[in-house]
């Protein structure tokens, strides 16, 4: 059974989209969160109450082999990071919507059978 034509344009749009994220290189899995923290020495302002606490500090956060990993980073990294990361985001809601199309495909080749 042949894919349907706005299925197939489906897929090369999809391919096109993926292929120029991809030669950008700029993707990069996690997240990017600011944090305000408190130290360890006592009568430090950051105990007080109410407290002000150090920072913003700026972490990247993600998985690796299951584990969270995270790494404290510049302010400046950290915007450059944030379009990195949606690159990412962007790569896998593309690859979720070519699955969608593979199992629709797969599918209607059963339901013709």
């Amino acid at each position: 059974m042949k894919i349907d034509p706005a299925q197939r344009e489906e897929a090369r749009q999809i391919a096109s989209e993926l292929a120029k994220l991809a030669r950008t290189a700029k993707v990069l899995p996690g997240s990017i969160q600011q944090r305000l923290m408190r130290c360890g020495r006592a009568g430090c302002a950051c105990h007080a109450d109410p407290p002000r606490l150090h920072g913003p500090y700026w972490q990247w956060t993600r998985k690796v082999a299951g584990k969270t990993v995270t790494r404290y980073i510049s302010p400046k990294t950290a915007s450059d990071y944030e379009s990195w990361i949606e690159n990412d985001r962007r790569i896998r809601e593309l690859v979720t919507r070519l699955e969608t199309l593979g199992i629709v495909h797969l599918e209607a080749q059963q339901h013709h059978h």
